[in-house]
């Protein structure tokens, strides 16, 4: 993360405004840009995500049941992966289900990441251009999230707000890793699967320096033809642990010269004990998965 300042205040007239304009400007310049993210994986020798996809009533039995409980887990959690983490995705859902509360909870968490990893809103909008613009403003300005998974389905004018945000990530959703991702994903169209039409179409509204893809861990061989196609693309790679995708296979299927890879974990880190170790035991697992992450680089 880079910060830089250079402002005059002789055109404010008074230091609210100069403030507020100061703030946007660090979130802009903070920014994990392409580089930035290939040298925290170098410096960090990892590629893991950790997910904070976090719910109250899995919360250990030493932690309150409810919302600052919640926070405090989250900040915990943060602080015993950040030396193996490069990114977290935070799974708005689990957030948004609470309401106001919910939404401030998520602030919270999202307000302790660390300046060098790249944060997710794993929100995957997608509306009419109006629609989408008002979610692009929600996660971008209002929330300082560097990235977002989107939904691809309503086309071009549906992802275009996102992407016109300068130093922010659009991350599209291609080949998932859940049971009923065959109904439509691996259909035929026009001779090609739909996932590979999806890629092949997106690929042309944005660059890899702002566009990633979202790509099942449990399905390696595909993955390897979906790097083909993309072969500088970052891909966001759910799957591998608790939906039973092998870190091995899919970084061997998918890495290349950049790593290109971010691989997230969840449940197997959030909730690696339920007892008064849990800050432990995350961070163990974390530093398990980095490990293994670390003989691929």
């Amino acid at each position: 993360m880079y910060t830089i300042w250079l402002a005059s205040t002789s055109s404010y007239t008074n230091l609210h405004e100069f403030h507020e304009d100061a703030v946007q400007f660090c979130l802009i310049c903070s920014a994990v840009h392409k580089q930035e993210l290939i040298q925290q994986i170098r410096l960090k020798q990892s590629y893991l995500c950790t997910g904070l996809d976090t719910q109250i009533e899995k919360l250990p039995s030493v932690v309150s049941k409810n919302g600052q409980g919640l926070v405090d887990f989250n900040r915990n959690i943060i602080d015993a992966t950040s030396p193996y983490s490069v990114a977290y995705k935070i799974n708005t859902a689990f957030y948004e289900q609470y309401g106001k509360a919910g939404w401030e909870w998520m602030e919270e968490t999202l307000n302790h990441l660390p300046n060098d990893t790249l944060k997710i809103a794993d929100a995957k909008r997608g509306d009419i251009g109006n629609t989408s613009s008002m979610y692009a403003k929600a996660f971008f300005d209002t929330l300082p999230f560097d990235a977002i998974t989107v939904a691809p389905y309503m086309g071009e004018d549906s992802l275009r707000p996102f992407l016109e945000f300068e130093n922010k990530w659009v991350i599209c959703l291609a080949l998932t890793s859940n049971a009923g991702h065959a109904d439509f994903q691996l259909g035929e169209y026009e001779g090609k699967k739909l996932y590979e039409r999806v890629i092949e179409t997106v690929c042309k509204w944005g660059n890899e320096e702002k566009l990633m893809f979202v790509v099942g861990a449990t399905r390696a061989q595909l993955v390897q033809e979906i790097r083909a196609m993309i072969p500088n693309h970052f891909l966001l790679v759910p799957g591998v642990g608790a939906q039973g995708g092998s870190l091995q296979d899919i970084t061997k299927a998918a890495a290349n010269e950049d790593v290109g890879l971010l691989v997230n974990s969840s449940r197997g880190i959030l909730y690696a004990s339920s007892g008064d170790d849990y800050k432990e035991a995350a961070a163990a697992e974390a530093q398990k998965l980095a490990s293994e992450m670390a003989t691929f680089l």
